[in-house]
């Protein structure tokens, strides 16, 4: 069985009147890429701030490894990568310079260092651009380089933050399968964001967080089975009457419907070949039917029904 490489219990965190994480538990194994998601405002970064001990809580007890995290538990954060939303490197340094600063924070030794800085640079992709100071870089390389410091000492435990925002598609793809691959060399994940499909692509487990409490959490397929929308089929019908519109909510599983500008959306809480009644019922009745979608739930289903907001793409 995994061990527990993450352990948050009861943590509470208050700013003046506002309660920004309230009474959150949440258990992260060793070998997933967990991913934590929230609207704005939900307390994600509140608690991955008190995770790395960046803020002090009010109450709640938070374990890594094992072991109480502190301010001053270096021994632990030795082993802990942060790759944070907005970058943070130094301007004036180059591209090696800086990976090199960085990891020179948790390995001494010069050869040793040499190895994982150099290491970290085949790792992001970064080889061509060692001499590039940041300005020079894009937004896609330089989000690599903010990755390429993070990781370089090779810590067990990494949290993504945002990693991807505002990059090109290709620099994306890297990054996710950079963090794939981080993940199957050993390395235990953190991962948020607000671009759904990524966290479908790589994380094994997640949590959705709101007002500061974990609403929700588990596989992807098993917060999928718990909404209860399990599909929703969109149909072009032109002229369609209120008889036939009425007729179309009485089917089977049928939980709601709409009908504006010639498009028909009825959403269904189970069952099988929806579609194919929803079409009979509609040809039997002699409308004209176009073009015709079925769609089962994704991960924007169940954070909208979970929380009753959609997820921007940024915070």
């Amino acid at each position: 069985m995994a061990e527990t490489v993450v352990k948050i219990d009861k943590l509470v965190k208050r700013y003046k009147e506002l309660v920004a994480v309230d009474h959150l538990s949440l258990e992260i194994k060793e070998g997933e890429v967990f991913g934590l998601l929230g609207p704005n405002g939900s307390g994600k970064t509140t608690t991955i701030n008190c995770l790395l001990s960046l803020l002090s809580y009010d109450k709640g007890d938070i374990q890594i490894f094992g072991r109480e995290m502190k301010p001053t538990a270096y021994d632990i954060k030795k082993d802990i990568g942060v790759v944070m939303q907005n970058v943070a490197v130094f301007e004036q340094l180059s591209v090696y310079e800086n990976i090199d600063y960085f990891c020179g924070l948790y390995i001494k030794d010069k050869a040793e260092r040499k190895k994982a800085v150099e290491e970290a640079i085949a790792f992001t992709g970064l080889e061509d651009f060692v001499k590039f100071k940041p300005k020079k870089l894009s937004g896609g390389l330089l989000r690599r380089l903010n990755i390429a410091c993070g990781i370089a000492h090779k810590p067990k435990l990494i949290i993504f933050d945002e990693p991807t925002v505002a990059v090109d598609p290709q620099s994306r793809n890297k990054i996710l399968e950079g963090i794939i691959d981080l993940n199957k060399a050993g390395a235990t994940v953190i991962y948020t964001s607000h671009y759904m499909e990524e966290v479908e692509q790589i994380c094994t487990r997640l949590a959705v967080m709101d007002k500061g409490r974990v609403i929700a959490s588990g596989t992807i397929d098993e917060l999928k089975s718990n909404v209860k929308c399990s599909e929703t089929v969109k149909v072009e019908a032109r002229a369609l009457d209120d008889e036939i519109f009425e007729k179309v909510g009485e089917l089977d599983h049928v939980f709601e419907k709409a009908y504006d500008n010639g498009e028909l959306t009825v959403k269904y809480t189970g069952g099988k070949h929806n579609v194919v009644r929803l079409l009979n019922l509609l040809q039997n009745a002699g409308v004209h039917i176009g073009r015709v979608s079925s769609e089962q739930p994704t991960l924007n289903t169940v954070f909208l029904e979970l929380t009753g907001k959609e997820l921007r793409d940024k915070d």
